[in-house]
């Protein structure tokens, strides 16, 4: 099968964007991603996908802590930034439980690593639900390659 058709389905189904972020020797590090989904309700899991050469592999083993950052429609420039886009520029980052999170993410999502499992050319990280903020808002979406936002339905 072709990697392109591959890629080009996978891109059909609309997810939502985040930021994963962790720090190391008092540094945070961080990467866009979309590969992120709720696994179980009891015990509280989600887990996220670091291809096998990404620079944060070893991040995350090490930290043994990430947050995930669910965006908001108005961070588009924030996920650019974590994408490796748009370069030299400063993202402000809080703390949540001793985790770097996103301010104004509309979830922030703090996990322990409960276990890794290496599955094709990515490691899956099954994090321990440990803390959890909402706020109000649209979320970033992307679909078939491109940033999208909820349309507001206007009845006529």
């Amino acid at each position: 099968m072709d990697d392109r058709l591959f890629r080009s389905a996978m891109g059909k189904f609309a997810t939502g964007v985040t930021v994963i972020l962790m720090e190391t020797d008092d540094e945070t590090h961080g990467m866009t991603a979309n590969a992120f989904m709720s696994v179980s309700l009891n015990p509280k899991l989600v887990v996220i996908s670091i291809k096998e050469n990404a620079r944060m592999l070893p991040k995350i083993q090490e930290a043994k802590k990430f947050s995930v950052n669910i965006l908001s429609s108005k961070q588009e420039e924030i996920s650019k930034i974590f994408a490796g886009q748009i370069k030299e520029q400063e993202v402000t980052i809080n703390r949540l439980m001793d985790v770097p999170v996103i301010p104004g993410a509309i979830a922030q999502v703090v996990c322990e690593v409960s276990a890794e499992h290496v599955e094709g050319d990515h490691t899956l990280f099954i994090g321990k639900v440990t803390n959890i903020t909402i706020e109000d808002g649209d979320p970033l979406l992307f679909f078939s390659g491109k940033y999208r936002s909820l349309e507001e339905l206007v009845e006529v």
